[in-house]
């Protein structure tokens, strides 16, 4: 079995997001909307009202050794229900 999701991103946008109750997640290239839910459901206890999931292309960088190649990622905006929160992104 696939790790759906592997870690939140939290940035200064991000953060922006989640107080109106939007959370984002790097997850699995393969993963569905629906095992995004339940994973997020049953990982922090909480009720999802809407997945957008969103493909980070591939990038070509420059580093001493010449051109490499940025691996593809996925990213997932996970909105709860009102009056829903996750406590990871709460801070201490």
């Amino acid at each position: 079995m696939i790790q759906i999701v592997k870690s939140p991103l939290i940035t200064e946008k991000n953060t922006a997001l989640s107080e109106s109750g939007v959370y984002v997640f790097e997850v699995h290239i393969e993963a569905t909307k629906p095992q995004i839910k339940k994973a997020v459901e049953t990982g922090f206890d909480v009720k999802v009202k809407n997945i957008r999931t969103s493909i980070c292309r591939n990038d070509m960088k420059y580093n001493k050794f010449g051109l490499s190649k940025v691996r593809k990622w996925k990213k997932a905006y996970v909105q709860l229900a009102a009056g829903q929160k996750i406590s990871l992104f709460e801070g201490a």
